[in-house]
């Protein structure tokens, strides 16, 4: 799939993994819409879960994650 394709998906709720070109440690990235912090609205973010600690970073694609043809949904 595209990212173009996958995008759709993630607003959704659910989880994408691209199996080619990440290093592997990075698992899955999934979208944060309901968010607040100090009692104020957070508009909608990119986040993605690494093998790492800690696990949870804020996730910008780059321009090769945007022009990927091999992401898959995952079941996480």
């Amino acid at each position: 799939m595209t990212f173009e394709e996958v995008l759709p998906q993630l607003k959704a709720g659910k989880k994408a993994v691209r199996t080619k070109g990440w290093s592997g440690f990075e698992e899955y990235i999934f979208v944060v819409s309901a968010d607040t912090y100090q009692g104020q609205a957070v508009n909608p973010y990119l986040m993605i879960k690494t093998k790492e600690e800690p696990s949870l970073s804020q996730y910008m694609p780059t321009s090769c994650d945007v022009l990927a043809d091999d992401w898959e949904l995952v079941n996480d």
